[in-house]
């Protein structure tokens, strides 16, 4: 059976978007996984379908109705996780993305307006994520990316399986620079080691490139990286 999402939005048209182009295309054309897009609209209240309404509080914007949510996320309910997305969620990670991927599939309701109401949150037992710390309009690209990482992940997805295993933060590190030919460009030459043809040199190149960038530039991932008892340069 193939991995299968369910993406529950005020916008269908925006999926398969990217995700219908290169690898997850092809995945997607060859069963690999499957997406179906649902306009929440579809569930809306009397003759307009409306789907949100004034916050409880006061306060500028509109909150998706719990009653209207609730009904679309019943039309695609079973085993799957369920992810809502907003700004106040957990960070979306390379380990939830692996945990996803080695699942059935996944349903996500993508938000929009301020949000939507916590109570269907909550008696759904959603997980909230997010992909960074900004606002969007809505959770239609957070979703897109989400299943970008996850269905690269996929069984044959890929051509190598060595790519998902020696990427950023497979290890807790971001990844080592990459070079390709010409081996000298604008002046500036590619690293020697990675030319000498000794290959656990250039394994021990690439680690310890990883470890700078990553103490460098994420010094909370590094933390983790020696929490793991790797030894610290």
């Amino acid at each position: 059976m193939s991995w299968r999402a369910d993406v529950l939005t005020l916008f269908p048209a925006m999926f398969p978007g990217t995700l219908g182009e290169s690898l997850a295309g092809r995945a997607l054309e060859a069963g690999t996984w499957s997406l179906k897009a649902t306009d929440i609209r579809e569930f809306g209240l009397g003759r307009h379908r409306a789907v949100d309404d004034t916050p409880f509080g006061g306060g500028a914007g509109m909150v998706l109705r719990p009653d209207v949510v609730d009904a679309a996320i019943s039309s695609v309910a079973d085993d799957r996780p369920l992810i809502f997305f907003t700004p106040r969620g957990a960070p979306l990670t390379q380990a939830k993305v692996r945990e996803l991927a080695d699942g059935p599939g996944v349903i996500l309701v993508c938000g929009r307006f301020e949000g939507i109401d916590q109570r269907v949150i909550e008696a759904r037992g959603g997980e909230e994520i997010s992909i960074g710390d900004y606002v969007l309009s809505g959770g239609e690209l957070p979703a897109l990316v989400l299943l970008d990482a996850v269905v690269r992940l996929l069984p044959g997805v890929m051509g190598h399986a060595e790519s998902g295993t020696e990427e950023s933060f497979s290890q807790k590190l971001l990844e080592y620079p990459h070079f390709t030919r010409p081996a000298e460009w604008d002046g500036r030459a590619v690293p020697e080691v990675l030319t000498s043809g000794n290959h656990a040199a250039i394994a021990s190149w690439r680690q310890d490139q990883a470890i700078a960038i990553t103490k460098t530039r994420r010094p909370d991932l590094y933390a983790q990286f020696v929490a793991t008892g790797a030894p610290a340069p």
